[in-house]
């Protein structure tokens, strides 16, 4: 990390991804020097672990638009370094001499399936959404060094969101494959995600019933026009609100159609199946919605099923020195991720939202549209993944918004003998990780994702 010439100020950005990136280009342009902490080897986070591996062109985008911030010149990375464990907290916010620090880090903690009893059936039946995607986007991996997951049929799903239907067309996708495979036919996950499963069977003379397969059911606890596939704007009246509640349910219904899962809607877990030390399925029950809110009802059904794959939403990973707040950090001012106790704290993404799906980071920008949910859950037709960059520019406008505002609140520089100081740190944790100093050269080193 050489002396960048100019720079007034040094904020440290503590993750590299979409938000972490955008914040630290944005700082760099007025002029600050930032050193961005990544706790993984490449600053790609879920655009390369939450994202669906069949967003190719959505990926490949997101992956130059990072690195093209990360290179400018007052920006250092330093990746395989994770806050609390390989760095303090409390060193950055305070031992360091930074003048501000940005949490951009994301949500990767699953929240807990709420069944009383349930993690202790984690690897026994029931699976967790964040290992389970970030296993089927590195399977073409032999170094993923991460759990690896099969994809069997007949499994259940709990969620509601954008990335339990991912996790639906997983398995849907990865099955249809197999036994087309078993029939002698080629088709790849991506081929039946971007055509749809009944139109590539169609065209080897089949009908999904045909395949003989379960498949899986999404169950949820709120009505399909409740699910949160699209927001309705602030203040929206009551006709407005209809129309998103039917624009939900007509998209929900397209990715049933082209992906051929099951939906259970009304219905939350209550209780868990076991047998032979095993989960083997769940106790549901019937729920009502009353004035918006979710009311449990007296009756009670169950489902077995070959997995319980849980995704109900993410939320932030605790970092020692952080205090919370229930499942997320306590902030006292959520407009920009203020922290009492921490004056030059702040925060952007999915770290202050608690998801950890990408389009759902919407914090400081503008609704994101039908046609771009669409685009993202493949429905706008065949090649198309028309409004996926339209729905991904709301995190970026996040962080534009984060950015300028940290860059307005800064006070007196750091000394120069605590820049150098920073400068040095920096660069021995760089040498500790095997970084060569810039970025591209780091890229090469440990290759891009498969």
């Amino acid at each position: 990390m050489g002396e960048a010439s100019g720079a007034t100020h040094c904020v440290a950005v503590i993750g590299g991804a979409t938000a972490g990136a955008e914040v630290a280009g944005r700082l760099a342009e007025h002029g600050c020097e930032v050193v961005v902490f990544e706790q993984n080897p490449r600053p790609y986070g879920k655009i390369e672990d939450g994202l669906p591996s069949w967003h190719v062109a959505l990926r490949r985008k997101e992956y130059d638009s990072i690195r093209a911030k990360l290179s400018h010149p007052k920006v250092h990375f330093v990746p395989n370094t994770k806050v609390g464990e390989d760095v303090g907290f409390e060193d950055l916010t305070g031992g360091w001499g930074f003048s501000a620090v940005v949490l951009a880090n994301g949500a990767w903690r699953d929240r807990k399936l709420p069944v009383d009893g349930a993690d202790d059936w984690v690897g026994k039946g029931l699976v967790y959404q964040n290992p389970f995607v970030i296993s089927f986007n590195h399977q073409d991996d032999p170094d993923y060094p991460g759990e690896r997951f099969e994809y069997p049929d007949g499994c259940l799903v709990v969620g509601g969101g954008l990335a339990s239907i991912d996790v639906s067309k997983i398995l849907m996708l990865e099955n249809v494959k197999r036994v087309l495979a078993e029939r002698g036919i080629e088709a790849s996950v991506h081929e039946l995600e971007v055509k749809g499963i009944p139109k590539i069977l169609a065209g080897h003379g089949l009908s999904y019933d045909e395949l003989g397969l379960e498949g899986c059911t999404l169950f949820y606890r709120r009505r399909v026009e409740d699910m949160p596939l699209m927001e309705a704007p602030e203040g929206a009246d009551e006709a407005r609100l209809e129309k998103v509640r039917k624009g939900r349910a007509r998209m929900l219904a397209k990715a049933q159609e082209k992906y051929c899962f099951d939906v259970e809607p009304l219905s939350a877990p209550d209780g868990l199946v076991v047998e032979d030390d095993r989960l083997v399925g769940l106790r549901f029950r019937r729920t009502k919605i009353e004035g918006g809110r979710v009311v449990p009802t007296d009756e009670t059904y169950e489902r077995r099923g070959t997995w319980v794959i849980s995704s109900i939403g993410s939320i932030p990973e605790p970092i020692p020195g952080i205090p919370m707040k229930g499942e997320l950090f306590d902030f006292a001012d959520w407009e920009h991720g203020r922290i009492d106790g921490f004056p030059n704290l702040f925060s952007v993404g999915n770290v202050v939202t608690g998801k950890g799906n990408i389009v759902a980071s919407r914090k400081h920008a503008a609704q994101v549209s039908e046609e771009a949910i669409e685009g993202f859950l493949g429905l706008s037709g065949d090649e198309a993944r028309t409004g996926e960059g339209d729905a991904e520019s709301n995190v970026t406008s996040a962080a534009r918004a984060t950015a300028d505002h940290v860059a307005a609140s800064l006070g007196h520089a750091p000394e120069p003998e605590v820049m150098a100081e920073i400068r040095r740190r920096v660069q021995e944790r760089q040498k500790a990780v095997g970084y060569p100093g810039d970025l591209e050269s780091w890229i090469d080193q440990v290759g891009e994702p498969a």
